[in-house]
């Protein structure tokens, strides 16, 4: 597998999310966990993945509750603890090699419905 990356997109609060890791490396087949910190409250924490001249695809949202959102593809689980969002490849595959992006969006009671349009994003 090659490497794997996150970036950051930020909203135009002062909410912040950022990469524990900015890059991780690893052997097909072996299981990765992508983190991200942040701060704040009542979010939604989205993932996605990018390939090389590809647009993003949304692998899945979840709240701060744990609740998970959107059909994440098989081998892959998300989990919130501690005000750190992580996404989980159990089994890596060389079609895992990809840029991933993990994202916030304010929410009320848990209803990701944009409160905002737009959005900034900072490279890490």
């Amino acid at each position: 597998l090659e490497t794997v990356h996150r970036r950051v997109w930020r909203g135009v609060t002062s909410n912040t999310i950022s990469p524990v890791e900015s890059e991780k490396q690893v052997s097909a087949g072996n299981r990765v966990t992508l983190s991200c910190s942040y701060t704040g409250s009542n979010v939604a924490l989205y993932w996605f993945r990018q390939y090389p001249s590809s647009k993003l695809d949304n692998l899945l949202y979840i709240f701060e509750d744990g609740e998970i959102r959107g059909s994440p593809p098989p081998g892959f689980s998300a989990k919130v603890q501690n005000k750190v969002v992580s996404l989980e490849i159990s089994s890596t595959a060389v079609s895992d090699s990809a840029l991933y992006y993990c994202a916030w969006r304010p929410t009320v009671n848990n209803n990701s419905a944009p409160l905002y349009k737009n959005l900034q994003y900072d490279e890490v």
